[in-house]
């Protein structure tokens, strides 16, 4: 048997294309593609090498395979050993048509199942596409420390996002300044905030204190940043006031 025949045996039965043994290997799709289908005498031997390796074989494997003229681990069904018993009676040129026949048609299959693996992704695309948008007002890059401005005065405008299961009970949205809450959530991150007026220990929400709007986690006796060098916030001479529960960031297009 063939090695070029062996390998698209083994490549068909493990259920993979051409693409996936030039991913694997890292050999160009029109080598592998090549050697496939025209046979591996100008292959070179590092590229067999690298396909069997794709394919979970070793070079060795592959000679034995050619030598005992069968894929014994492929466990061959009785009527795959019928149809390789018949091609065996055929003579060269009968050999050589089935081959023809064989390469053509691998072809055409491995085009139509990686034709139908784009659709299936576009489809996938054009699906999470038609969801329609939420629209959430949208107050600036404020939450953080030191904006001397009223919450109510800050509005910026509305951001409009699919609604999916982390901002479906979203009220508005909202923009980080600085890095006291990374690595959690960075300069310049929006995210969606469902109103409240009371949070549990341990959940991070939106705050007032003063004038000064704030991204932190609740704890026992103040508000506690994720990075380390920011000290906690305590009430001190101003009531902190609970805005609003962060639900997660927003995934910017």
């Amino acid at each position: 048997m063939k090695r070029s025949m062996i390998l698209r045996q083994l490549m068909i039965n493990r259920d993979m294309k051409v693409s996936d043994i030039s991913k694997q290997s890292g050999i160009a799709y029109s080598t592998v593609k090549s050697i496939l289908e025209n046979g591996t005498g100008k292959a070179s031997y590092i590229n067999i090498c690298k396909i069997c390796a794709s394919l979970g074989i070793t070079p060795d494997d592959l000679e034995h395979m050619v030598k005992e003229n069968t894929i014994h681990e492929l466990q061959i069904s009785k009527e795959d050993s019928e149809l390789l018993s018949k091609y065996h009676l055929l003579d060269l040129h009968g050999q050589q048509t089935v081959d023809i026949i064989l390469d053509r048609e691998l072809d055409r299959t491995t085009q139509a199942k990686e034709s139908a693996d784009t659709i299936e992704h576009l489809q996938q695309q054009l699906t999470i596409r038609s969801i329609p948008p939420h629209f959430y007002a949208y107050y600036g890059r404020i939450a953080a420390a030191g904006t001397s401005v009223e919450f109510s005065d800050i509005t910026a405008g509305v951001r409009a996002y699919p609604e999916n299961e982390i901002n479906k009970n979203a009220d508005y949205v909202i923009g980080v300044n600085g890095d006291s809450m990374e690595p959690e959530y960075s300069d310049g991150d929006i995210v969606y905030v469902q109103k409240t007026d009371h949070i549990e220990v341990g959940d991070i929400g939106i705050f007032q204190k003063g004038n000064s709007i704030y991204i932190k986690k609740a704890g026992e006796n103040g508000l506690i940043s994720l990075n380390s060098k920011y000290p906690p916030l305590t009430a001190d001479d101003d009531r902190i006031i609970v805005l609003g529960k962060v639900l997660g960031k927003a995934e910017e297009n």
